[in-house]
């Protein structure tokens, strides 16, 4: 072989390895550096929003990178998270995590507490829970640990009466009292916003609200009262990942007062910080 064709092969080998390197490097989950992207799932409001506030404003003074990939469901985040595609996501609460990790088999970790999004119940045809009428349709989250929180707001609020004992994953089988006969049409949590129109009344999760132009914190009939309340969404990696010094790093912004202002002075209300 000749010496210029040799020169030629060498080069182009140390070529493609550097872009092998490059590409391992930014789309390992456990890879992390100042240059590494650290790859975030999220639902897109509020999470992605919060998280390109700290990719905007905090992330390059700590030395991080951040790619935000949205999700508008509650099943891929988890699953590419589980299979290595995401560093991180941000978008659930624990004990869906909970709920998630033991259904399907997956060992992902909740490493940091940021925001709460109070669950509310919504109508399009009353304007009060007292207006509900006998029968009435109301729409609920199919998934377990939300469609517990539904039923346990309609409690809260004397709509119904829950079989004592009955926790997150109550369903309809432990509702013990019904006055009004309201008939539960569980659908999948994107799906309810959009169910306004033909349903009495759908009790919604806070991001799908906030995403659908509704406003927690004044238009719902019942709204989660934060103090004690479980369901605080966080950032959750796979486990054993829980100490990699990006995640550290990304959690401490997360917490940091200028994000909890962030979130008071957008949501106003129908967002809350962590404490």
């Amino acid at each position: 072989m000749k010496l210029r064709n040799i020169v030629g092969v060498a080069a182009l080998s140390v070529l493609l390895a550097a872009c092998g390197s490059s590409q391992t490097a930014t789309t390992n989950a456990g890879a992390e550096s100042a240059d590494t992207v650290i790859k975030v799932g999220a639902s897109p409001v509020p999470h992605g929003e919060i998280l390109n506030y700290v990719k905007d404003n905090l992330a390059p003074a700590a030395g991080l990178k951040l790619e935000v990939v949205e999700f508008t469901d509650y099943v891929q985040p988890n699953v590419q998270l589980s299979e290595g595609k995401l560093a991180a996501n941000f978008f659930q609460h624990k004990p869906y995590l909970d709920d998630f990790n033991a259904s399907k088999g997956t060992k992902l970790s909740f490493v940091t507490p940021v925001h709460l999004e109070p669950l509310g119940l919504y109508s399009k045809k009353v304007t009060s829970l007292q207006a509900l009428p006998s029968g009435a349709s109301v729409a609920v989250p199919n998934d377990a640990t939300n469609l517990g929180r539904a039923l346990k707001l309609l409690a809260d609020n004397g709509v119904i009466t829950l079989k004592q004992g009955a926790g997150t994953t109550a369903t309809e089988r432990d509702v013990t009292g019904n006055p009004k006969n309201l008939a539960f049409k569980p659908l999948e949590a994107a799906q309810l916003p959009r169910s306004l129109d033909d349903v009495d009344a759908a009790v919604i999760n806070g991001n799908y609200a906030i995403e659908a132009g509704l406003k927690p914190a004044s238009q719902a009939l019942a709204l989660e009262k934060s103090e004690g309340n479980p369901y605080v969404n966080g950032l959750v990696v796979q486990a054993g990942h829980e100490k990699d010094a990006g995640i550290v790093t990304l959690g401490k912004l997360l917490q940091d007062p200028k994000v909890k202002e962030f979130i008071k002075q957008k949501y106003q209300g129908s967002v809350i910080p962590a404490q």
